[in-house]
């Protein structure tokens, strides 16, 4: 199989890119876990994971209709900024600069330091190099053009966030890896040295150079193969350095543990919240751009402080929900509450205490809504005014 060797299991022979279940010492700390009950991790709140097996067939009635899957993918290529090594080289003159590469991976540049989030560069979010979800549009530039990474960020072990082309290119670096408990089985059997590997349980915090990452609280779910359902943990993530704190949320469903994530390491200079792949049959583990609005609430205390920049979305097609809505619907809820939402092109750095971008770059690829766009800026307070084609 192509980018892939095969581990065996009794009889089963799986793709390497299924990773590795956690044993020995790992899996004795996993059992220790006050997160972890009657063999798995478990959701603060409960959650609801997947929809019924009845509803799940509707579902995929719905993923094969042509208009449904006309309408989940843009109409014209996406606009990639054309980031070079030469963008990156710079120092950032606030000390704090985001890059969104697409999805949920994102470069940070903090107080010196270089943290780099779910790194997918990979063409499938999938196990198989010929099927699964693609991606629709490439990386904003090669991921041997980023330069030196201080550390890498994972938040969970799902394909769209743990990319095993990406870790094994990763993996001949000097960067550390911060994972949620458990993830690093899948990094060692991929070729990360276990000394690089930074395994924590919600609320631990490790230091990184001048920084602290703490793994934080989030209300998802894992699993990348047959035989690890729920074994390894997810996470959302708080770093901070001498100047600046930035959160990034993972996959995660909307509960009240924002607001305690908030009032412990909060206020944030950005936010990087999930905000597609959305939808009313799994409403627990994913949020809706309302949602993560709310979210950025919470974590900056009920202020309306600090930057929201919405992840996990344009990149890969993974919901029912048409292409352009997160962002459309993240632009509204961010301006009725005065929060500063941040809406890159992907591969568009910015500094969060400048003026960040923030017009809504999708309409020109998207298909057009039959009763056209709502005006962008708004003109006072008419906001239901319908732009020109």
């Amino acid at each position: 199989m192509s980018g892939s060797r095969s581990q065996s299991s009794g009889l089963r022979v799986q793709p390497a890119a299924f990773g590795a279940v956690p044993t020995g010492a790992r899996l004795e700390r996993i059992r220790r876990s006050p997160h972890f009950a009657n063999g798995a991790f478990v959701n603060p709140e409960g959650a609801r994971i997947g929809p019924s097996r009845g509803v799940a067939l509707e579902m995929a009635k719905g993923y094969l209709r042509k208009d449904e899957r006309v309408r989940r993918a843009p109409a014209g290529l996406i606009p990639v900024h054309s980031t070079t090594l030469a963008d990156l080289a710079r120092p950032p003159a606030s000390g704090l600069r985001i890059t969104w590469m697409g999805h949920s991976s994102v470069l940070a540049e903090i107080d010196g330091h270089r943290v780099l989030f779910d790194p997918v560069w990979g063409e499938r979010c999938s196990p198989f190099p010929f099927a699964g979800p693609k991606r629709l549009h490439p990386a904003p530039l090669p991921l041997a053009a980023l330069g030196p990474v201080d550390v890498v960020v994972i938040s969970h072990d799902h394909y769209d966030h743990l990319d095993m082309p990406t870790i094994k290119a990763l993996a001949g670096t000097d960067t550390v890896f911060a994972v949620p408990l458990g993830v690093g089985a899948h990094l060692e059997h991929w070729g990360v040295s276990e000394g690089r590997i930074r395994e924590l349980d919600w609320n631990e915090a490790t230091k990184v150079g001048g920084l602290t990452l703490t793994a934080t609280p989030a209300r998802h779910f894992c699993g990348r193969g047959l035989r690890n359902a729920q074994q390894t943990l997810w996470a959302s993530w708080v770093v901070a350095g001498d100047e600046h704190r930035i959160y990034h949320s993972g996959d995660t469903g909307y509960f009240q543990g924002f607001q305690d994530i908030g009032a412990e390491h909060g206020p944030f200079d950005i936010t990087m919240i999930q905000i597609g792949a959305y939808s009313e049959f799994w409403p627990d583990i994913h949020m809706t751009p309302e949602e993560g609005l709310q979210t950025h609430l919470d974590l900056q205390g009920g202020g309306t402080g600090g930057v929201l920049l919405p992840i996990h979305w344009a990149t890969f097609n993974l919901a029912m929900h048409s292409w352009a809505e997160p962002g459309e619907r993240s632009l509204w809820a961010a301006h009725e509450a005065g929060v500063t939402l941040a809406t890159p092109r992907p591969g568009e750095p910015f500094e969060p205490r400048s003026t960040p971008p923030a017009d809504p770059w999708w309409r020109s690829v998207a298909r057009r809504p039959a009763d056209g766009w709502t005006a962008w800026p708004p003109v006072g307070e008419q906001l239901d005014l319908v732009a020109e084609s």
